[in-house]
């Protein structure tokens, strides 16, 4: 799994018009999901982005998580963080897992989230053509693979 992990100041997701998700201080995560992935990616990615320190404490130190301020998060399937460039320009979706593989771990994704956190998870819809509007704040952007754990 593939995770684009944005602390946001306000996000929502906008399908045909209309708001399906929509927060406030929290973060955004794009998630790719691959034909390899497995149980222990996704309990692994969920227990890293509940936990990661990415919020600032009174002294204005990234020591708080997500967890720790009681943020609210959107969870947006994403199938192009698989996209590879290495040949010509048109990029290749090759790795990211198809529909009947990738919906159910999206699904236990979010479900494994909501237990890591405590709260509910508000999601895009999968495979839907979304407007993803966000406020980044800091910008902090971070990217995680649960294939390179280091």
């Amino acid at each position: 799994m593939k995770a684009v992990i944005q602390r946001v100041s306000e996000a929502s997701v906008i399908i045909e018009n209309e708001i399906v998700a929509s927060i406030q201080k929290g973060i955004l995560v794009l998630i790719g999901i691959e034909d390899t992935d497995s149980k222990e990616d996704i309990e692994w990615l969920s227990s890293k982005i509940a936990s990661l320190r990415i919020f600032e404490d009174d002294n204005q130190v990234m020591n708080l998580s997500l967890k720790d301020i009681k943020g609210e998060i959107i969870v947006v399937s994403q199938f192009t963080l698989h996209a590879s460039t290495k040949k010509g320009n048109r990029p290749s979706y090759i790795k990211a897992a198809k529909p009947e593989v990738a919906i159910p771990l999206y699904e236990d994704f979010i479900k494994q989230v909501e237990l890591d956190l405590g709260k509910f998870v508000q999601t895009g819809v999968f495979g839907a053509d979304m407007k993803v509007n966000l406020t980044n704040d800091g910008p902090v952007t971070i990217l995680i693979d649960t294939k390179n754990k280091k």
